[in-house]
C-alpha cells in the first residue's frame, strides 16, 4: 500500500481519529508482549476515544507479528475501523504517541515513509548471481531471482603452454557471458523497481565484469561492496551496512537537492521560512517541504482547516471552511503538504526528551515550488 496516497485520502475526510505510534512486535516473552499490548489499549481507553476504537486497536495489536525487532507501527482508527496500519523495520523516531483527536499527528509516519527506499542487492559468482529487490524499511523481498550461467570452466590445463592460455581466455569469456546475462536481468529490475541504489557484492572478478556490463545510468546507482557474500558461511553484515549507509546518504542528498532548488535564482524558485512556506502551501505550489528535525519541536501553532487551503495563521485564512483546529506548526505544514501532493523531507535526528540540543541552530523550513 502507498501510505502517502492513503494518508492524503484519509486526512481529507472527517475525524475524529484515534491513533497509535508504537513499537512493533518484540522478542520479549509472550506474557510481556501481552502486558505491553494491554498498556497501549489502556492508554487509548483513557482518552475520549469510544469503545469501538479501543476494541479495533486491541484486535489490531493481537495481530502484530511478522517483522523482526526492532520495528515501529503507526495506526489510524476511525469509527471502530482501522483505516491505516503501517509497519516499518527499525526503531521508532521519538516517543510513543497514543491519543484521540480531530486531526492526528502524522510526522512519525512521514519520517518512516521517507526512509523507505526501493533497492536491489546483486550477489555475484563467476557462474551467475542471486538478485533480490526490497525496500529498506519493509520485511521480505519485492522480487527474487537467480541466474545460473555456464560453469564449464577449467582452472588447470595439463601440459601448460599456449593451450593453457587459450583455455584461460575461454574461461574469462564464459565469465563475461554469465555476467552479461546477470546485467540484462539487473536492467530489467531497474525498470520494474526503480531502485534508489544497487548493492553489488560477491566474487571480486565477477563484480568487475558485471559493473562493466551495466548501462551508464545503472552503474551510477551501484555500491560496490568488497565482500564475497557468495562464499560458504558468509554473513550478510556487509550488505546490511551498505544498505543502511546508502539510505542515509540518499536522504541527505535529497534534502540538499531540494534546498538547492529552493535557493536557485536568488531564492525565487522557493518559499522560505514558516510564513513563506505556509503561503505557498495555501496556494498548493509546494513541490517538496523540507524540514530540519531539530525544528520540529518549534513552539508555534498554526490552524489546520478541514478543507482547502488546509492551513493558516488565523480564521481569516479559512476561505469559508467551517472548522479550524490549532496544532503544532510542523504538523500543520506537513499535513497541508500531504493534502496538496507535496513531498515531505525531514533530515537529521529529532532530540529526545531531556536530550541536549545540538550546537547548530535549527534550519527554518524551505520549499522548492512547482
Amino acid at each position: 500500500m502507498d501510505e502517502l496516497s492513503a494518508l492524503a485520502r484519509l486526512l481529507a475526510g472527517s475525524g475524529p481519529w484515534s491513533y497509535a505510534y508504537i513499537d512493533g512486535h518484540t522478542d520479549h516473552p509472550e506474557p510481556e508482549e501481552e502486558a505491553r499490548r494491554r498498556a497501549v489499549r489502556d492508554r487509548l481507553e483513557q482518552t475520549t476515544a469510544g469503545a469501538a476504537d479501543v476494541g479495533a486497536l486491541a484486535e489490531a495489536l493481537a495481530q502484530d507479528a511478522g517483522l523482526p525487532s526492532p520495528s515501529a507501527r503507526y495506526l489510524l482508527i476511525r469509527d471502530g475501523r482501522v483505516e491505516l496500519d503501517a509497519r516499518f523495520l527499525g526503531p521508532r523516531h521519538g516517543p510513543e504517541r497514543i491519543g484521540h483527536t480531530q486531526i492526528p499527528p502524522i510526522l512519525p509516519l512521514l519520517r518512516h515513509v521517507q526512509q523507505d527506499k526501493p533497492y536491489l542487492v546483486v550477489e555475484v559468482a563467476r557462474a551467475g548471481a542471486r538478485l533480490r529487490a526490497g525496500r529498506t524499511h519493509r520485511a521480505g523481498a519485492m522480487a527474487e531471482d537467480r541466474i545460473e550461467g555456464r560453469s564449464d570452466t577449467l582452472s588447470k590445463v595439463p601440459g601448460g603452454g599456449r593451450a593453457q592460455g587459450r583455455y584461460q581466455m575461454r574461461t574469462e569469456e564464459i565469465w563475461k557471458e554469465n555476467q552479461a546475462e546477470v546485467a540484462e536481468r539487473v536492467e530489467e529490475l531497474v525498470s520494474e523497481v526503480r531502485p534508489a541504489f544497487i548493492v553489488v557484492a560477491g566474487d571480486v572478478r565477477a563484480r568487475q565484469l558485471l559493473i562493466d556490463a551495466l548501462g551508464a545510468a545503472t552503474r551510477e546507482l551501484v555500491i560496490d561492496v568488497d565482500a564475497n557474500t557468495t562464499a560458504p558461511g558468509a554473513a550478510d553484515g556487509a550488505i546490511d551496512e551498505a544498505v543502511d549507509q546508502a539510505t542515509s546518504r540518499d536522504l541527505e542528498n535529497e534534502f540538499a537537492a531540494a534546498r538547492a532548488r529552493a535557493e536557485a535564482n536568488g531564492g525565487s524558485n522557493g518559499a522560505h521560512g514558516t510564513d513563506g512556506v505556509l503561503r505557498a502551501l495555501q496556494q498548493a505550489r509546494v513541490e517538496t517541504l523540507v524540514m530540519d528535525a531539530r525544528w520540529l519541536a518549534t513552539e508555534d501553532d498554526v490552524l489546520a482547516f478541514d478543507g482547502p487551503p488546509w492551513v493558516g495563521r488565523d480564521a481569516s485564512d479559512a476561505a469559508g471552511t467551517a472548522h479550524a483546529y490549532p496544532m503544532p506548526v510542523a504538523e500543520g505544514l506537513a499535513r497541508a503538504a500531504v493534502l496538496t501532493g507535496a513531498r515531505v523531507v525531514i533530515t537529521g535526528k529529532e532530540p529526545a526528551a531531556g536530550e541536549p540540543l545540538p550546537d547548530r541552530a535549527a534550519v527554518p523550513p524551505v520549499a522548492p515550488l512547482r
